[in-house]
Order: C-alpha cells, then sequence, then structure tokens
C-alpha cells in the first residue's frame, strides 16, 4: 500500500468529516447569531439563554439530517473497503 493511497483515504475521510459536521456547524452558527442580536436587543446577558436553544437547535438538525448522514456514512465506508487488494499488500 503506497502513500498515494493512504493520502487519498485521508483526505475522503477529512472530506466525508466535513460533509457530515458543516450541517449542524452552520445551524449552531444561524442559531448563535439570532440568539446574540435579541440579547443585545433586550439586554438580557444569560448564558443559559443562550446555550439551551442552540443545543436544542444542533441536536433537532441531527435528528432531522439523520437519514442522509447515514447514507453519507454507509457510501463512505463502502467505498473505502470495496476494494482491499491496496491493503492486502
Amino acid at each position: 500500500m503506497g502513500p498515494d493511497n493512504i493520502v487519498e483515504i485521508l483526505r475522503h475521510t477529512l472530506e466525508t468529516a466535513l460533509w457530515m459536521g458543516a450541517p449542524l456547524l452552520i445551524v449552531a452558527t444561524l442559531v448563535s447569531l439570532l440568539i446574540n442580536v435579541a440579547q443585545v436587543l433586550t439586554s438580557l446577558q444569560e448564558t443559559t439563554v443562550s446555550t439551551v436553544p442552540r443545543l436544542f437547535a444542533v441536536a433537532a438538525a441531527a435528528l432531522l439530517l439523520l437519514p442522509w448522514m447515514t447514507r453519507r456514512l454507509i457510501l463512505f465506508t463502502l467505498q473505502v473497503f470495496s476494494d482491499f487488494r491496496p491493503f492486502l499488500r
């Protein structure tokens, strides 16, 4: 198994991880932005007010995106393990 194969597998792994994590990070960022704007407008600086909705939004997004994330992981796993010849050398 040459260095090119290892680099390709690592690149594909990082790409899949980014695709899986990006939607959740985007949801958390957007919810945080909205909450921060609301906190500035109301002068309410409670940490619980900003943390709980963000956690709820990320959990809801994870549940909604779970089928897509599962399919993506299955396709990644099948692609990585579909050809064992480079690993057997």
